[in-house]
């Protein structure tokens, strides 16, 4: 079991489901969302003060006032919060503000950030790399056990293939096979594993079937008007719906709700 805050990750606690927009974009944008999920029954805030995108063009994150708006925010109504650290540079100021640290799919294998990330007194979620292995995924994970505390949650969020219709492939089978192997919390992301808001809650609720102790999901209050990946955020409707549904599935397979 690793606590996030109040919350527990674990096989023996209920699936937490961690929320929010994939970029601060306002107070009130973050705001708004973080109202809505926790009003859904969300556990955890996500949200983005740094964006590592793929064009410069692209809105890139609020850097710092991001990470106070979340602070903030998620104090105001009692939930912690979770961001991305993008480097070495960016680890005291992210743990500073936020109960987890979160190491992107991109940097799952830089060494020195993981080594910063295990070094700064709060749980890490390490998300599993583009086209890493899950040997590889093991090594990331035990570098950052052997530097920290070992409080590590391990996040599958699909891999980019040679399939155009989503933009990652989820591997359901990851999530079981990373709980046999690591023995540590293991979340999924429907949302970046899809790309695709029609798809995250049949992946979400597949997930949950295989043994996720968690998931990770996008929402925005108006997801075509996001600045980043809008496409696979939810409105906050849709997001409570997928919140019930993920209940009945958690008692289904017997996991506390």
């Amino acid at each position: 079991m690793i606590w996030v805050g109040d919350v527990p990750l674990g096989r023996d606690a209920p699936v937490a489901v961690i929320a929010g927009p994939c970029s601060v974009e306002s107070f009130e944008q973050f705001r708004e969302t973080a109202i809505a999920v926790s009003k859904a029954g969300a556990s955890l805030l996500r949200g983005g003060a740094f964006k590592p995108r793929s064009s410069p063009y692209s809105f890139q994150g609020l850097g710092l006032s991001g990470l106070k708006i979340m602070r903030r925010v998620a104090d105001e109504l009692g939930l912690g919060v979770v961001t991305e650290a993008m480097g070495v540079e960016d680890v005291e100021l992210v743990a500073e503000f936020t109960d987890m640290v979160q190491i992107g799919a991109r940097n799952m294998e830089n060494a020195p950030l993981l080594e910063a990330a295990a070094r700064c007194d709060r749980p890490v979620l390490l998300k599993r790399g583009i086209t890493a292995t899950i040997e590889e995924v093991m090594v990331a994970v035990e570098t950052v056990q052997a530097l920290g505390d070992g409080r590590v949650v391990v996040c599958e969020r699909g891999s980019r293939t040679f399939e155009p219709s989503l933009r990652n492939s989820v591997d359901i089978s990851a999530v079981a096979e990373l709980r046999l192997r690591c023995n540590l919390p293991v979340v999924l992301d429907p949302s970046h594993g899809t790309g695709r808001t029609d798809l995250v809650r049949a992946v979400a609720l597949a997930g949950v079937a295989a043994g996720a102790d968690g998931l990770m999901v996008e929402v925005h209050p108006n997801p075509p008007m996001a600045l980043s990946d809008g496409f696979q955020s939810l409105a906050p409707a849709d997001f409570r719906d997928l919140m019930t549904s993920v209940q009945g599935m958690a008692a289904a397979v017997d996991r506390p709700c």
